[in-house]
């Protein structure tokens, strides 16, 4: 348009004919910069074109006094932070109330059978569902107690780029001890390994009422992630251009996971006086 501008700016002692072709010219440049020749993809282009065309493509509402084996499995134990306290055997640390699932970490009373001092439960939808792009939002109320780390996460379903954590994680909802907020992470090779915290941010914090249910959400786009708490955007990880192609492993289907870890380094010692804690479970929708 300042090219526009400064072209119209024509000078009275100029040929009559030659003014004409000028403007004539102008004009021309006016129609490539604002006609159908412009390039008109942008992130909200993008957004509006799914949001508009979102349907919900799988969901739970845990309506049943037992897991549908369909679509979850419960998490074994495994040896990092987040899951070396998990079990897929012991059934307290798994109910159904109202139709709403409690995932419960608990101090563990029967040491012959299981050594740990506490145990937890989680489910995960690995080998049964995954998807790549949409929304997913979960609604469920987090408990507080020293040492409990509730998440809300995904994972890649194959190994498309190696190991992890070149295949990324999408970090949905984590809450640790009694805070009154929650973290939205995105990891990959590019955060871990090479130290790509800033270019852009990768994480972020949004502030939390957790004496009330709330809907922990993510829109997932070609070129962004969106992080939502109750509707509300919150955070945006944007894919960016020009930087090493780790940055970006979200481009295939990944799985769901949601579980009440207990301990660990970030979290802390777990305080076995304030077990049991409680993850509640009301739902769980994707749309496409």
């Amino acid at each position: 348009m300042k090219l526009f501008l400064s072209i119209l700016k024509i000078k009275p002692e100029l040929p009559t004919r030659r003014g004409f072709l000028i403007v004539l010219f102008s004009l021309f440049l006016l129609n490539l910069a604002c006609g159908p020749n412009k390039r008109t993809s942008s992130n909200k282009d993008i957004s509006e074109h799914y949001n508009k065309t979102w349907k919900i493509v799988w969901e739970d509402h845990f309506n049943t006094s037992v897991l549908d084996p369909s679509k979850w499995t419960k998490i074994p134990q495994g040896k990092a932070d987040w899951n070396n306290q998990m079990t897929d055997k012991d059934e307290r640390c798994f109910d159904w109330q109202d139709g709403k699932l409690h995932l419960i970490g608990i101090k563990n009373t029967d040491t012959l059978v299981d050594s740990r001092p506490y145990l937890t439960g989680g489910i995960y939808t690995k080998g049964k569902f995954a998807f790549q792009y949409g929304k997913i939002e979960i609604r469920a109320k987090i408990e507080s107690a020293k040492g409990a780390w509730p998440a809300i996460w995904m994972l890649s379903e194959e190994n498309r780029y190696g190991a992890y954590p070149r295949n990324g994680e999408i970090d949905i909802m984590e809450h640790l001890n009694f805070d009154n907020i929650i973290y939205q992470t995105t990891h990959s090779y590019y955060t871990l390994e090479l130290k790509q915290k800033d270019n852009p941010q990768y994480y972020g914090t949004t502030a939390i009422n957790t004496d009330q249910f709330n809907t922990f959400g993510l829109e997932w786009y070609p070129d962004k992630l969106v992080y939502t708490l109750n509707g509300k955007p919150t955070f945006t990880y944007p894919k960016v251009d020009g930087v090493d192609s780790s940055q970006w492993p979200f481009d295939q289907p990944f799985y769901i996971l949601i579980d009440q870890q207990l301990g660990g380094s970030w979290v802390g010692d777990v305080d076995l006086e304030q077990l049991p804690v409680n993850m509640i479970i009301d739902w769980v929708k994707v749309s496409q």
